[in-house]
Formats: structure tokens, C-alpha cells, sequence
């Protein structure tokens, strides 16, 4: 590849199309060509303002991207994909659309990245993981706690076995429900189970592997999909495994990401409103020496540099593939399977495409 920067369009423009503007802005190889979005209003969308209706995300400082003034600016999706010389497309989309128009990008012959859920549904989110397969382009999906900080040093610990094996592991996201009809819609949306929860269940499935079998409770209350979500990821003879997930919270809340993993030597707790966020306690009672990288950041940064950076070296983006992407919507599917009959849902009867 040339030494030119990469030139990048973003299709959605709501809260999460700005906080990858605000990510690439950090970039210095990359330059935000054009982006596009139906709603004109949030073409001209300045930092803060939600993109023009479509919320502000949970996390603080999230959102804040600005349209570049020289991004060439379009209505409908398909022309940008057709027209706009690019070398990323980045699909910000409702979910029900990624399918749409990151098959249409890859088609085009660009390097995707497709924002979290990969798709409404795992058949849909296989047949893109199909086409990344033969495509010559690279393609990642938008799973940011495989590189949120704090989150990153859990998984290398728990997989380098510094502290001993993990006894227990509990997850929690938790938080008022966003605004938006988008965020309405659950047929749209899934729910926080799909739309929220992922998160974990990604997390735990990269982490800890597929789990033999999953025990879910959960209730619909904001839409007509699942609100409110409580897992426990069966490993045989591994570590108790539990994940929440709800946006059905009182308004007003605000937002809640931790994580509590006890393991034979020491306790790593993730609190995000903290500070610090991240401890390590040993099982004398130390706290391990404070890790600078662990307290600061998101995962959004990181997560985009990771995909340029291995387009620009010409090497695989195999951190999240498209497939890791589509066997997590799986994981979820397979929760709320459990919530529907009221009974542990093995994972083993649900095959996974190869």
C-alpha cells in the first residue's frame, strides 16, 4: 500500500459513526473522505451533539466527532460506497442494515469494519462472515472490549495464568434506556440483549472460549425484546461464569460496566466509574502496582488502529473477525432461547459453520 493516508468513509452518523470520527481524528494516517447519513441534519453534526437526535452514548466524552469540513457528503449509503474514492468503509448503521451495506462495501472491493451486533440475526451475521471469507479485502467487526484497557490485562491474565486458575467470573452492564426510535424498536434493535449485552458475551467466548451450555433469566420491558439479562456460561469443570445486561434501569441511572474475577492468587476488579477503574488485589492483601495504560482510554482508539494498522502492513485482522462477530450474535441467541423455554440451552447442538 502507498504511503498516502487511508482514506476512510463512515455510513450512520448517530452516536457511535461520531465516536469513530473522534477516534480517526487521533489517527494520523487516516482521513475521514465522506461519510453519509439520510438525515442531513447530521451531516453538518459539530462534537456533542448527539448526531443530531440519535444519542450520546454511555460513556463519557463519547460522541464527540465532527464531520471534517472537506468529507464529501451523502444522503444515500449506496453512493458513497459506488462513488466515493475510498479504502475503508466503516458501517455505523442500525443493525438491520449492516448486512445491507457491508456486503455492498466488500462487493465494492473495500476493507470493512461493521460496528456491533454484526447483525440482527446469526444467519444473517454468517452470510457476512461468508463473504469476508472470500473476499480479498479485510473485513473486523466493532467488539471494543477486546481492546478497552482494563479488559485487555483480564484476558492476559487469566490466559498466561499469572494469578492461577479463575474461580469465578461476573460481568455487569447496566443502564438507563437510550433514547431514540431506534432504540425503541426491538425488532430492530434486539433488545439490550443483543444490543448491549454482546459486549460480554463476545468478551466471555474470546476470554474463556465457548461455554458448554448457557442458563439465562431476563425480561422484556422498554421493547418487545429482551430488556433485563442474566447469564451463567457453563464451562465443565471451569469457573462459574455470569454476565448482566440491561438497559431498563430508572432514568436517570446512568451507566455501569464492571467486571469482579476472583481467581486462586488474586481478585481483578473493573469498575468504570472509579477511579482508579482497574485494581489487582493479591492474596496477601496487596494491591498490585497501579498500570498506567489500564486507567485511561476507551477501546474505540485502539480498536480503529488496530484494523488501519494491519491494512497499512498488509496482515490479517483475525483479533475479531467477522466470524468471532457472528458466533458471539450465536451466544446470544442461544440466551435468549433459554429465557423463552425457562431451561439450560446447550451450546454443543448448535453447530457452528466452519
Amino acid at each position: 500500500m502507498s504511503d498516502r493516508p487511508l482514506r476512510i468513509g463512515v455510513v450512520g452518523l448517530g452516536s457511535m459513526g461520531l465516536t469513530h470520527l473522534q477516534a480517526y481524528s487521533a489517527y494520523p494516517d487516516a482521513v475521514v473522505a465522506a461519510v453519509a447519513d439520510r438525515d442531513p441534519r447530521r451531516l453538518s453534526c459539530r462534537a456533542g451533539d448527539g448526531g443530531g437526535g440519535g444519542g450520546g452514548g454511555n460513556i463519557e466524552g463519547q460522541g464527540g466527532g465532527v464531520v471534517p469540513a472537506d468529507a464529501a457528503r451523502y444522503v444515500d449509503a449506496d453512493e458513497l460506497i459506488s462513488e466515493a474514492d475510498l479504502d475503508v468503509t466503516d458501517i455505523c448503521l442500525p443493525t438491520p442494515l449492516h448486512e445491507r451495506f457491508g456486503l455492498a462495501a466488500m462487493a465494492a472491493g473495500r476493507h470493512v469494519l461493521i460496528e456491533k451486533p454484526l447483525a440482527r440475526d446469526a444467519a444473517a451475521a454468517d452470510r457476512m462472515a461468508d463473504a469476508a471469507d472470500r473476499s480479498p479485502t479485510r473485513s473486523m467487526a466493532g467488539m471494543c472490549m477486546r481492546f478497552w484497557p482494563g479488559w485487555v490485562e483480564l484476558r492476559q491474565a487469566v490466559r498466561d495464568g499469572r494469578y492461577g486458575r479463575v474461580l469465578a467470573a461476573t460481568f455487569r452492564r447496566v443502564t438507563s434506556h437510550p433514547q431514540g426510535p431506534f432504540y425503541a424498536d426491538g425488532s430492530a434493535n434486539g433488545g439490550a440483549l443483543l444490543d448491549l449485552h454482546v459486549h460480554d458475551a463476545d468478551f466471555v467466548r474470546w476470554t474463556f472460549g465457548e461455554p458448554d451450555a448457557v442458563e439465562s433469566v431476563g425480561y422484556a420491558r422498554d421493547t418487545d425484546e429482551i430488556d433485563h439479562v442474566t447469564t451463567r456460561y457453563h464451562y465443565a469443570g471451569g469457573p462459574v461464569v455470569i454476565a448482566e445486561g440491561c438497559w431498563s434501569m430508572a432514568s436517570g441511572f446512568g451507566f455501569e460496566m464492571r467486571y469482579c474475577v476472583n481467581l486462586e492468587h488474586a481478585t481483578l476488579d473493573f469498575d468504570l466509574g472509579r477511579d482508579p477503574a482497574f485494581r489487582c488485589i493479591t492474596r496477601d492483601g496487596a494491591s498490585a502496582a497501579p498500570i498506567p495504560a489500564v486507567d485511561g482510554g476507551t477501546g474505540y482508539g485502539p480498536q480503529l488502529r488496530y484494523f488501519l494498522d494491519c491494512i497499512r502492513r498488509g496482515r490479517p485482522a483475525d483479533r475479531v473477525t467477522l466470524r468471532d462477530a457472528a458466533a458471539s450474535v450465536r451466544l446470544v441467541e442461544a440466551e435468549a432461547e433459554s429465557i423463552r423455554t425457562g431451561s439450560r440451552v446447550t451450546l454443543a447442538r448448535r453447530e457452528a459453520r466452519p
